[in-house]
């Protein structure tokens, strides 16, 4: 199970952050912060590749005691970040690829609504409720 999804600009700056412990929120900003230097670390050690490759998906970028963090860049270099529960085994590599293929899918519906502005945060209800039913499911 998912207990933060993020969305991270090409600047690196947060459009989206959504956590499930609201408790721990600041917490999970700041991994979430942390993550986008081993991001930009596996971006470069890519280079060129990246840009041929269909698959964005970054796999596992760090894991902690309690948590596992994930990571998947899009071609316009807008980043996810997901952190799940380290005590979730059963959370198989290609049931998180799935996710963030769900979670592009969203946000590509974002992109193409033409009352969003890209760069602004997001605010989309639709989007939130993914996201949501994403971190409630238990796999």
């Amino acid at each position: 199970m998912a207990v933060c999804i993020a969305v991270i600009a090409k600047e690196n700056y947060p459009l989206y952050i959504r956590s499930i412990p609201t408790e721990n929120e600041l917490k999970f900003h700041y991994t979430v912060h942390t993550s986008l230097d081993v991001v930009d670390e596996k971006i470069s050690a890519m280079g060129k590749a990246l840009v041929d490759q269909r698959e964005l998906y970054l796999g596992l970028l760090y894991p902690t005691e309690d948590y596992k963090v994930y990571g998947y860049v899009t071609n316009s270099k807008v980043k996810f970040v997901m952190v799940v529960d380290s005590s979730n085994t059963a959370l198989r590599d290609n049931e998180i690829r799935s996710m963030f293929r769900k979670l592009h899918n969203s946000y590509t519906d974002i992109m193409c609504n033409p009352f969003y502005n890209p760069g602004d945060r997001i605010h989309s209800r639709a989007f939130d409720n993914m996201v949501t039913s994403m971190m409630m499911q238990v796999c």
